[in-house]
């Protein structure tokens, strides 16, 4: 028989599926956000507003919420200041490697100016960075190859260390070989060129190795 007449259908559950299930993060929503990263256009950022804000409506209950405007607004002297707020801001998890060490860095130097926090990802940092306004005040913690120093974790505010995060299908964690720079293999305690790979069985607690 045909295959096709036996497929199960895929209502887009996980993954993107035009007139599937409505997510948070659509292609046209991130198509519009790369252009206005890559031209600074205010035109194609605006439609990446209208489209998160369109599907925040659709995939969210905040989406489903409404200011009041039948009660009395709150003075302004009883709401705690922008400048405030921010410093419980703290960036996800990105591991040098998966990001270039410019963003890594810039993530950090933008967090600390703001009072917030940045995490190193489990891939860990450069110790250059440790004295300056490039350092992150989360550390994630992996295993040696993955940069953990006795300095490393003492130059941390906030230490993170994964367990149960549940088992992944297939290898995880990998980082292919030519990711792997001078930088990027010194940071981690590795050799430049060679992949990382999270080693099976452990991928139940994947970063405990």
């Amino acid at each position: 028989s045909d295959p096709e007449e036996v497929a199960l259908p895929n209502p887009g559950d996980y993954h993107f599926r035009q007139n599937g299930e409505a997510h948070y993060n659509d292609p046209r929503g991130m198509a519009e956000l790369q252009v206005a990263a890559r031209t600074g256009g205010s035109a194609a950022y605006e439609e990446y507003v209208r489209t998160q804000v369109a599907a925040s409506r659709a995939a969210s209950i905040r989406g489903l919420l409404d200011f009041r405007s039948d009660v009395p607004p709150v003075p302004l002297d009883e709401v705690e200041a922008a400048k405030e707020i921010v410093k419980r801001f703290c960036t996800g998890a990105m591991s040098l490697g998966s990001i270039s060490p410019e963003t890594h860095e810039s993530l950090a130097v933008a967090m600390n100016q703001l009072g917030g926090k940045s995490n190193t990802g489990e891939g860990g940092e450069d110790p250059r960075r440790f004295a300056d306004s490039r350092r992150s005040s989360i550390k994630q913690v992996a295993s040696g190859r993955f940069g953990v120093t006795s300095d490393y974790l003492t130059n941390a505010d906030e230490i993170q260390i994964k367990m149960a995060q549940g088992a992944k299908p297939g290898e995880g964690g990998e980082l292919p070989g030519y990711k792997v720079t001078d930088l990027i293999a010194k940071t981690r305690g590795t050799t430049p060129g060679v992949g990382l790979i999270s080693p099976p069985p452990h991928h139940d607690i994947y970063s405990i190795e």
